[in-house]
């Protein structure tokens, strides 16, 4: 069970030194992170939408302490969209956004986030995309549904993230399936308590398909955010038993992760959308990465061995 010691060392300045001290640690980052500023980044979508594949862009950073830097998020949000604008790729580039980023965690922070995210969903909108909201720990989800449904009143494209692994998930999707809205099913990557979440993998893998039946059976847009290939052909065959076209749900994958079958489920007509992170802060979404997946701690201590 490393996955609990990983997340704990995500959060552990020491490790944070350590690791990225790493010579080696740059070379591994980039192949789940491609860059660090908006310049790096634009190339990156120019290729991936070449290559059929969409998009779901995430500044990363979340150690938000003060109201100037929930700003500066915002801002560099701002500066995304402005960027993708000439590139006209509409709805095949949108956004993926963590609230911590814009303050929910400081005083006041739930209006401070809606505050702060609501004109980066406008901007969006202006071209042509749209915004999903990431769901973090369980402690914040009340105030990230409570956002998403004030969102949605002016922009009903507004999506949302829900984590198979927590108990109340099964809940939320059934809400969010009969009021149409755009929803990302993921396993879930934080570190839970018994309490609120189930702690084994097989638990969690039956709760993902139940509640993307429900998704599928329901009359929003349901996003299928995984790489395991068992899951991907299950959503399939939901996908075709609830009757949906092609273009009435997608696939998502992590870029640097699995970019093989990303294409072929691309060459076969899926939406396949790359979440694909970029940005100095990367340290926190890293080592979820590697928690989220054994193969990637694998590749990550691999080149360590023999390149550090």
């Amino acid at each position: 069970m490393l996955g609990p010691v990983i997340l704990a060392a995500s959060r552990s300045d020491r490790m944070r030194r350590l690791i990225s001290a790493a010579p080696v640690t740059k070379q591994v980052v980039d192949r789940f992170i491609p860059g660090e500023g908006v310049d790096d980044i634009v190339p990156v979508v120019q290729g991936l939408a070449g290559r059929g594949l969409e998009l779901t862009m995430d500044v990363v950073g979340e150690d938000i302490t003060n109201p100037a830097q929930a700003a500066a998020a915002r801002d560099a949000y701002l500066e995304l969209i402005d960027r993708l604008k000439p590139l006209e790729l509409g709805t095949r580039a949108e956004m993926s956004v963590k609230l911590s980023m814009f303050g929910q965690a400081l005083e006041d922070g739930h209006e401070l986030a809606l505050k702060n995210v609501r004109p980066v969903v406008e901007a969006a909108a202006e071209i042509g995309t749209t915004v999903t909201l990431d769901a973090e720990d369980h402690t914040t989800l009340d105030s990230m549904f409570a956002i998403h449904e004030e969102l949605r009143k002016d922009f009903p494209q507004t999506g949302c993230v829900i984590q198979a692994y927590l108990f109340r998930t099964e809940a939320d999707a059934r809400r969010l399936a009969a009021n149409g809205s755009r929803v990302r099913l993921v396993k879930g990557a934080y570190k839970e308590p018994a309490s609120v979440a189930y702690q084994d993998k097989h638990e969690i893998d039956r709760a993902y398909v139940r509640i993307l039946g429900t998704l599928m059976e329901g009359t929003g847009y349901p996003m299928i955010g995984s790489h395991d290939p068992r899951l991907i052909a299950i959503g399939q065959e939901l996908a075709h038993r609830a009757g949906r076209k092609l273009d009435e749900y997608e696939f998502q994958m992590l870029y640097g992760i699995r970019g093989d079958e990303q294409s072929r489920l691309a060459a076969e007509g899926h939406r396949m959308r790359v979440y694909t992170a970029y940005g100095t802060d990367w340290y926190g979404y890293f080592m979820r990465r590697l928690a989220e997946k054994p193969a990637n701690l694998r590749f990550f201590a691999r080149s360590m061995l023999t390149k550090g």
